[in-house]
């Protein structure tokens, strides 16, 4: 630091504005991540939450497809869930929270009326019907699910991230700043304490 730093008093005024900036810096980060910690844990319990339902109303799909097929036929019921030709479409946007992009994930057509399934009503029993509601409900909540986990990755990552620039800042920045003030801090005065001496020097040889 001896050889590296200027000790002017210029140099003492940038220095001690950057440990401002950095302090206040250190502040908002600290701020943000609380914030994103927040968020992850509620979005955390979401996804809890969801996975349950899911294996719930998966459960209840392939009971009601087991069903169907014992009544029907397995051929009956393929040939039907071949029949149908609108795909549920996904529409991804964003929204932002602290400056992370978190997806919002929106499946289109995925739940159906009878009349929009593609199949003629005729050669299919109410049973078929549930089983095909049942599975749209399975498919709703697994693109939901898809968003709350893929929201809990990006706040983890970014929570990490602004963790490593606290800690940064902690450790390595603002501790580093204030011992360089310090260090001019102590070489101003020591000059001023030469210049000093050197002054009284000379005027007590210019008194004698």
């Amino acid at each position: 630091m001896a050889e590296d730093t200027k000790t002017t008093r210029l140099e003492l005024i940038e220095t001690r504005k950057s440990i401002r900036l950095a302090e206040n810096g250190h502040k908002l980060l600290k701020q943000k991540r609380d914030v994103l910690v927040l968020e992850f844990f509620k979005i955390l319990k979401k996804a809890k939450n969801m996975r349950e339902e899911l294996n719930t109303q998966m459960n209840a799909s392939f009971k009601s497809l087991a069903i169907a097929q014992s009544f029907d036929g397995v051929f009956a019921v393929e040939a039907i869930a071949l029949s149908v030709k609108a795909a549920p479409q996904i529409e991804v946007k964003s929204k932002n929270v602290m400056g992370v992009r978190i997806p919002e994930i929106r499946g289109t057509s995925v739940a159906k009326g009878l009349e929009q399934r593609g199949y003629s009503l005729l050669g299919s029993s109410a049973r078929i019907d549930e089983a095909a509601e049942n599975f749209e409900k399975s498919l709703d909540l697994v693109i939901k699910l898809a968003e709350t986990e893929n929201a809990i990755k990006r706040l983890l990552k970014e929570i990490e991230k602004t963790k490593r620039r606290v800690n940064a800042l902690d450790y390595i920045m603002i501790p580093n700043l204030k011992q360089k003030a310090r260090y001019i801090s102590f070489r101003l005065e020591e000059i001023e304490r030469e210049q000093f001496i050197s002054l009284k020097s000379i005027k007590e040889k210019l008194g004698s």
